[in-house]
C-alpha cells in the first residue's frame, strides 16, 4: 500500500481528527511565510525583537509600522481558502470531527467552514486593547498607523501573539491531539516550539500521526506515514479515495 492509500485508510478510520496546520497551508493560497520577512530590518534589531511584546511595550508607534511592513501582503491580500482547507472542511460535512490546530493568523480555516478551530498563534483579523480589553476589528486596525483604543486611548495590540508572550491555548490543544482518533500534521517544519510537540506527545499517547509537508522535518520518525508533497494535491488525491 503506497503512502497515499495509508493516509487515506487512518482518515477514512478516523472519527475525531486532529489537523496541526503550518505555514505550508498558507502559501498555498499565495501567502509569504512571515519569516521570510527576517532581511527586513536592520536597525540592530532582528525579527523576532521587532515582533515582540518587549518592543510592543517600549515602542508602540514603531512596533507598529514594522507589524505593518511584514504583514502588509496578509492585511491588504484577500486570499481564499485552498484545496487543504475545503479538504478539512468536506470531511467534516462527511460526519467527522475536525479539530483544526493552527499555526497560522490568516483566519482561512473559518473562512472554509471549519467550525472548531484553535488559532494558537493568534489571528490578524484584530486588536484588543490591554488596558480595558475592548477589541477591535481589522478594519479599524488598517484606518488607523498606529491604532488605539476607542474606550481609553491606549495602544491597541494585534491579535497576534508575540514573541515573549505564552501560548495560551496549547494545553487545549496538546488535550485534542493526544484525543483524537488521528493527528494530522499539514504543512509544518515542526520548527517553532511548544507547537512542535504536539505530534511527539501524539504519538506517545498512541494516536496514529500522519505528515503532509514539501520536505523533511526533524520529527519525521514520529509519523506513521508521511507524503511528500503539496498539501492541495495530496488531499485531492487522498478525497477521490474516501
Amino acid at each position: 500500500m503506497d503512502n497515499l492509500s495509508r493516509l487515506a485508510t487512518l482518515i477514512a478510520n478516523a472519527n475525531h481528527i486532529a489537523v496541526l496546520s503550518g505555514a505550508g497551508m498558507s502559501t498555498e493560497s499565495g501567502i509569504p511565510d512571515f519569516r521570510s520577512a527576517n532581511g527586513l530590518f536592520t536597525q540592530n534589531r532582528s525579527f523576532a525583537d521587532v515582533v515582540s511584546i518587549d518592543y510592543f511595550y517600549a515602542d508602540p508607534a514603531g512596533f507598529w509600522d514594522a507589524f505593518r511592513e511584514i504583514f502588509k501582503l496578509k492585511l491588504a491580500g484577500q486570499y481564499s481558502p485552498n484545496a487543504g482547507h475545503e479538504f478539512l472542511a468536506w470531511l467534516e460535512e462527511q460526519g467527522k470531527r475536525i479539530s483544526v490546530l493552527t499555526q497560522n493568523i490568516d483566519g482561512l480555516h473559518h473562512k472554509a467552514g471549519s467550525r472548531e478551530v484553535l488559532e494558537m498563534h493568534g489571528t490578524l483579523m484584530g486588536a484588543t486593547c490591554l488596558n480595558c480589553q475592548t477589541t477591535h476589528d481589522l478594519a479599524y486596525v488598517q484606518a488607523n498607523p498606529l491604532p488605539l483604543c476607542r474606550e481609553c486611548d491606549a495602544a491597541l495590540k494585534p491579535d497576534v501573539v508575540l514573541y515573549g508572550e505564552a501560548v495560551p491555548l496549547i494545553d487545549p490543544a496538546f488535550d485534542l491531539a493526544v484525543n483524537a482518533d488521528l493527528l494530522l500534521v499539514m504543512g509544518s517544519s515542526l520548527e517553532v516550539g511548544p507547537v512542535n510537540l504536539i505530534p511527539v506527545e501524539a504519538a506517545r499517547a498512541g494516536v496514529p500521526c500522519g505528515l503532509i509537508n514539501l520536505s523533511d522535518t526533524r520529527l519525521d520518525r514520529f509519523f506513521d506515514v508521511i507524503v511528500q508533497a503539496g498539501i492541495g494535491e495530496t488531499c485531492q488525491q487522498v478525497k477521490a479515495l474516501l
